[in-house]
């Protein structure tokens, strides 16, 4: 019986995705690459120096470099341009209402995650938060989501990870849980299903309805 819900951020809970991809978009410029914010929608959710390195080869040390001037924009400005989605407020309190203990497993830095679901007033609902330093992706998605199921002291088979990438699915199934995929997020056409994702939820209401009705996919 799935009781435990662990949450991906950006793309699941928040939409992030004009900040981070309009500060994408200041790095890259300052480093003589021209490219468009519609072009950058996917640095939303997985870690930057990967993305950097997977979308324009750049070298890591490059990508780190790219990834500092990101949050020059970012830290000021782009945290800003984000909202939760229509209706999460609503849709937590129902999982509350049924009982399920809720948690936040992101590879977004841990102190930007929890400045966002604070000024929200979204905090409320989550037991466990965890994320990343400010200096980069330091855990792998299964290692953040491996310490939010050790805190709360779950059974990995009691929990499920909601994200919108393939990074939440490969990295819910290497630390052993389900993961179930909303196609409102940032995955391209076909990411989440070619992942191997669980369920797939095209709304939070379908989400809703997975979670907490007796035919639950995973």
């Amino acid at each position: 019986m799935i009781d435990t819900i662990l949450f991906d951020f950006d793309g699941t809970l928040y939409d992030t995705v004009e900040g981070i991809a309009r500060s994408a978009q200041y790095a890259l410029q300052k480093l003589g690459v021209s490219a468009e914010t519609e072009e950058l929608r996917c640095f939303a959710g997985p870690p930057l120096v990967d993305k950097f390195m997977e979308m324009y080869g750049f070298s890591r040390e490059k990508a780190e470099e790219a990834r500092g001037l990101f949050q020059e924009r970012y830290l000021p400005i782009g945290v800003y341009e984000s909202r939760p989605f229509p209706g999460m407020r609503e849709f937590l309190d129902g999982l509350k209402g049924k009982g399920l203990t809720l948690a936040v497993a992101t590879s977004k830095p841990l102190v930007l995650a929890e400045q966002l679901l604070q000024s929200a007033g979204l905090r409320e609902y989550f037991d466990v938060v965890r994320g990343s330093g400010l200096e980069g992706n330091n855990n792998t998605k299964r290692e953040i989501v491996e310490s939010v199921i050790a805190e709360l002291g779950a059974a990995k088979e009691s929990c499920v990870l909601i994200g919108d990438t393939r990074y939440d699915v490969l990295g819910a199934h290497a630390a052993g849980i389900a993961c179930i995929g909303v196609r409102y997020g940032y995955a391209a056409p076909g990411e989440l299903e070619a992942a191997g994702a669980d369920a797939i939820a095209d709304t939070l209401s379908s989400l809703e309805k997975m979670l907490t009705g007796p035919e639950i996919l995973v």
